[in-house]
C-alpha cells in the first residue's frame, strides 16, 4: 500500500510516499481503508518533533474516516464493511492516517451514519471532539446563553459555532470579514471582524453586556479580553495559543465576576467514543457540517501542512488517499 512516510524530523519536505506493508490489525483493532484524513497542526509537531517522541519512520495523520476492511481478536462491535471515524491515532504507534490503510484501535472509533459524509468525517476527529469537549463537557452550555467563539471560521471554531446553535445557544464568532456570511450560514447570530477597533464593546452590545462562555483558540491574545468581555459566573475554555504565556493585565474583572478558566486538550478526553458519537449525530441530522476547504492526495500532503501553517480558508484540509 502507499503511506506517506518521514524517515527524519524537518520541514514539510521530509513527506515522502512510499509502498509499505498493508499493517495487519492487533487485538482491538480495526484495519481501515481510509477514504480521508483530516490534516491538523499536531501533524506538524509530530513531523518536527516538538511533540510526544515517535519512532522513525512514521506516518502522520490522527484523524480518519472509511471502511473497515478486516477486524483483529476480540473485536465483535465492528464488522467488515462498516464505515467508521475517529480521532487519536498515530500518537502512540508509528501508523497514522496519511495512508490507503491504517490500523486504528476500537476505544477511539465510532460507526458513522448513512446521513454523514465520509470525507467530512475524515476531517472532523480533533476539531469537532475539541469543540464538543470545550462546549459541553467543560463549559456545560446552556440553551439560551450567550458563547463566544473565537475564530469562527478555522477548524474547531466552525465546528464549535454549529455546536453552540444546535444547543440553542445565542452564538456570537469573530472571524475575516471575508467569511462573515460563510459563518453566519454556519449558525452565529452575530459575526464580528476580529479587527475593530471596539471589539469589546461590540460583544458586550449583543450580548446583552457580557458573555456567558468562552471558547478560546489564542489564550495569549485574548486571556484579558476574555474576563472583560465575561458576564457574571462565564466559563473560559481555553484550548490553545501562540505563545504559552498568557496572563492578565488586570486580573480585577475576572475576579469580580467569578469567571472560570478552564485549559484543554482533546488527548485528555477519558473515553474518545462518548464526543464521536455525539458529532456523529450531529452530522446524521445535517446539524454539524465539516467545510472541507480542498482535498490533497497522498503525494501532496507536504503541500497540505505547508497550506494548513500559511493559508487563510474556512473549515479545514484533507488528505484523501
Amino acid at each position: 500500500m502507499r503511506a506517506v512516510r518521514l524517515q527524519e524530523h524537518g520541514g514539510p519536505d521530509v513527506l515522502g510516499v512510499e509502498d509499505v506493508e498493508r499493517p495487519a490489525p492487533g487485538p482491538g483493532e480495526l484495519l481501515v481503508e481510509v477514504a480521508a484524513a483530516g490534516v491538523n497542526p499536531v501533524d506538524t509537531y509530530y513531523r518536527e518533533g516538538t511533540y510526544t517522541p515517535v519512532s522513525l519512520p512514521f506516518t502522520p495523520g490522527v484523524d480518519y474516516a472509511g471502511t473497515v476492511v478486516e477486524t483483529g481478536d476480540g473485536v465483535d462491535a465492528f464488522a467488515v464493511g462498516d464505515r467508521v471515524y475517529g480521532t487519536g491515532i498515530g500518537n502512540t504507534a508509528n501508523q497514522g492516517s496519511y495512508a490507503e490503510y491504517a490500523t486504528v484501535p476500537t476505544d477511539r472509533t465510532v460507526s458513522l451514519p448513512d446521513g454523514a459524509d465520509l470525507v467530512e468525517a475524515g476531517a472532523a476527529g480533533v476539531v469537532a471532539v475539541t469543540a464538543w469537549r470545550a462546549l459541553v463537557d467543560h463549559a456545560a452550555l446552556d440553551p439560551a446563553e450567550y458563547a463566544l467563539v473565537h475564530g469562527g471560521s478555522g477548524g474547531v471554531g466552525h465546528a464549535a459555532v454549529q455546536i453552540a446553535d444546535a444547543v440553542s445557544a445565542r452564538v456570537l464568532t469573530t472571524a475575516r470579514q471575508e467569511y462573515h456570511h460563510d459563518v453566519a450560514a454556519l449558525g452565529a447570530d452575530e459575526v464580528l471582524d476580529y479587527t475593530r477597533h471596539d471589539l469589546e464593546d461590540a460583544v458586550r452590545s449583543a450580548s446583552d453586556g457580557g458573555v456567558d462562555v468562552v471558547l478560546d483558540h489564542r489564550l495569549d491574545d485574548y486571556f484579558q479580553f476574555d474576563a472583560d468581555v465575561a458576564a457574571q459566573n462565564a466559563r473560559v475554555v481555553g484550548i490553545g495559543e501562540n505563545s504559552p504565556d498568557p496572563g492578565f493585565a488586570n486580573d480585577t474583572p475576572a475576579r469580580k465576576k467569578d469567571v472560570t478558566y478552564q485549559f484543554m486538550s482533546m488527548f485528555n478526553t477519558p473515553d474518545l467514543r462518548v464526543p464521536l458519537r455525539g458529532v456523529a449525530h450531529l452530522m446524521e441530522t445535517g446539524e454539524l457540517s465539516i467545510e472541507v476547504a480542498e482535498t490533497y492526495d497522498l503525494e501532496e500532503a507536504a503541500d497540505a501542512q505547508r497550506d494548513m501553517l500559511t493559508e487563510s480558508f474556512l473549515g479545514k484540509l484533507v488528505v484523501t488517499p
